[in-house]
C-alpha cells in the first residue's frame, strides 16, 4: 500500500514527502550517524527540530551558497596564479609552462559552468521538471571533463611543436617561482574544493578539487623542466610539458569516471547496505523490499519497499511507513526526499497484492 499523503505535503498532491533533514533535532535518537565534532553533535540535539519546507529550502540554500563561495574563491585563486605564470611565460618561452598556465586558466573557467548549476539548483521543481534542476551539477561536470580534455590536447600539441623545433628557455629562475607559485595555488585550492565538495555531496565540485590537486603536480614537474634546462639539457622543457599532458589525461580519466558514475544514478554500494540496516531497525519493518537510491545535483532521493503486518489498519502502516521514511533522513547524509511504499506480509491462502500488475513487469 503507498501511503505517502499528508496534509503538509509542500505540493499538496501524490505520495512523496519532500522533507530537508534540518541542521538540528530536539530528541534524542538511535539512528546511527557519522563520526561529527562534538560542537556539531551539541548543536544537533539543542536545536530544534524541524521538516518543514522552509527549513528544506533554507539547508538547500545554504549548500549551494558554500558551493557558490568556493567556487568564486577558486576563481581568483586559480585567475591569479595563471595570469603570474602567463607573464612569465612571454618573457621565457618555456612551453612546459604554457601547459600549466593554459591548464590553470582552463581550470579557474570551470567555476562558470558550475556556478550556473548551483543557480540553477536553487530554482523549484515544477510540472515540467518535477524533480528540480539539480541535475545541472551533472550537465557542469561533463563540461569540466570536455575542459580538461581540451586542455590536455593543447599541452601535448605545444610540447611536440617544440621538440620538432627546439627554442631555449630563458629566465629559468623566473620559470622554477612560476611553477612553485602554480603548486601553492592549486594545492589550496584543490583542498579547498575537495572540502566543500564533500560536504554539500558535489561530485562535479570534488572533481574539479581533484582536477585542481593534478595542476599542482604538474607545476612541479614544470620546476624539473626548469632545472633540466640549467644543467643544459634542451629537450627537458618540451619533455615535462608531454608529461604535464599524461598527468591531466591520468585525471580526464578519474573525473571522466565519477561524472559517468553520477549520471547514471550510481550510489555506494555501502550506502545501500547502511540504509537497508536502519530499515530493519525501524519498528513494524518486518522485511525491506526494494530500494533505490539516486542523486539529483548534491542532494539524494530514495524509494523503498517495506514489508509490515498484513493485517494492520491503514493508519499502523502509514505509521510505519513514516518511521521508516525518519530513520533514513536520519541515517542518510543529505537526503531531501524520500518515496516508502508499505506491502502487507504474506497471507497463507491469499493472493499476491501485487499480481495485478505481474503483466507489466520487465522481462
Amino acid at each position: 500500500m503507498s501511503d505517502r499523503h499528508h496534509p503538509h505535503d509542500d505540493h499538496g498532491h501524490g505520495h512523496s514527502h519532500h522533507y530537508e533533514h534540518s541542521r538540528g533535532h530536539a530528541h534524542p535518537h538511535p539512528h546511527s550517524h557519522s563520526p561529527a565534532p562534538l560542537r556539531h553533535r551539541l548543536r544537533h540535539v539543542l536545536t530544534p527540530h524541524s521538516h518543514e519546507t522552509a527549513d528544506k529550502l533554507d539547508s538547500a540554500l545554504e549548500s549551494s551558497a558554500r558551493g557558490m563561495r568556493a567556487l568564486w574563491v577558486s576563481l581568483a585563486v586559480l585567475g591569479t596564479t595563471a595570469l603570474v605564470q602567463a607573464l612569465v611565460v612571454v618573457g621565457s618561452g618555456s612551453v612546459a609552462l604554457l601547459g600549466d598556465t593554459v591548464h590553470n586558466a582552463a581550470d579557474a573557467l570551470t567555476a562558470v559552468p558550475l556556478g550556473i548549476a548551483f543557480v540553477l539548483g536553487r530554482r523549484a521543481a515544477t510540472r515540467r521538471f518535477t524533480y528540480g534542476y539539480g541535475r545541472a551539477e551533472d550537465l557542469a561536470g561533463l563540461v569540466i571533463v570536455l575542459t580538461i580534455a581540451a586542455s590536455a590536447v593543447f599541452a601535448a600539441w605545444a610540447a611536440v611543436e617544440r621538440l620538432v623545433d627546439p627554442r631555449p628557455v630563458q629566465h629559468l629562475p623566473a620559470v622554477a617561482a612560476a611553477a612553485l607559485i602554480g603548486f601553492a595555488g592549486n594545492e589550496w585550492v584543490a583542498r579547498y574544493r575537495i572540502r566543500v565538495g564533500r560536504a554539500i555531496g558535489s561530485a562535479a565540485l570534488v572533481a574539479d578539487g581533484l582536477h585542481a590537486r593534478t595542476d599542482g603536480f604538474t607545476s612541479l614537474a614544470v620546476l624539473l623542466g626548469a632545472g633540466g634546462a640549467a644543467l643544459g639539457w634542451q629537450s627537458a622543457d618540451p619533455v615535462v610539458g608531454l608529461a604535464i599532458t599524461a598527468a591531466i589525461a591520468l585525471v580526464l580519466r578519474d573525473a571522466a569516471r565519477e561524472v559517468f558514475r553520477r549520471m547514471m544514478d550510481s550510489v555506494d554500494p555501502d550506502l545501500v547496505d547502511r540504509v537497508e540496516r536502519a530499515l530493519r531497525q525501524v519498528p513494524g519493518v518486518h522485511a525491506v523490499g526494494e530500494l533505490r537510491l539516486r542523486w539529483i545535483g548534491h542532494r539524494l532521493r530514495a524509494e523503498v519497499a517495506v514489508v509490515v503486518d498484513g493485517e494492520a489498519t491503514l493508519r499502523q502502516a502509514h505509521a510505519v511507513a513514516v518511521d521508516a521514511e525518519h530513520a533514513l533522513l536520519h541515517t542518510v547524509p543529505r537526503l531531501t526526499a524520500a518515496l516508502v511504499h508499505a506491502d502487507p506480509a504474506g497471507t497463507p491462502g491469499l493472493s499476491d497484492p501485487h499480481l495485478a500488475l505481474a503483466h507489466h513487469a520487465s522481462p
